[in-house]
């Protein structure tokens, strides 16, 4: 087999991962929802879980409702 191995040690690996670089997602980078992004589906979701802990936190005194499946 050929090929070229690259062999980085971990003092330089953890500083990479430090690096503004690595924090970033690049500019180019296309938005897949569900991949690069959230998916729509999930924010809706996430915005139903968020408003719905919102109410029962508003309610204390009712007993809390089992979520659908």
């Amino acid at each position: 087999l050929a090929g070229t191995r690259i062999i980085c040690d971990r003092k330089f690996l953890l500083e990479c991962k430090n690096s503004p670089a690595a924090r970033t997602p690049p500019c180019c980078l296309p938005q897949t929802p569900g991949v690069t992004s959230l998916a729509q589906s999930s924010l809706v979701k996430l915005e139903e879980l968020k408003e719905r802990n919102e109410s029962e936190e508003a309610m204390p005194g009712e007993q809390p409702r089992a979520a659908p499946l």
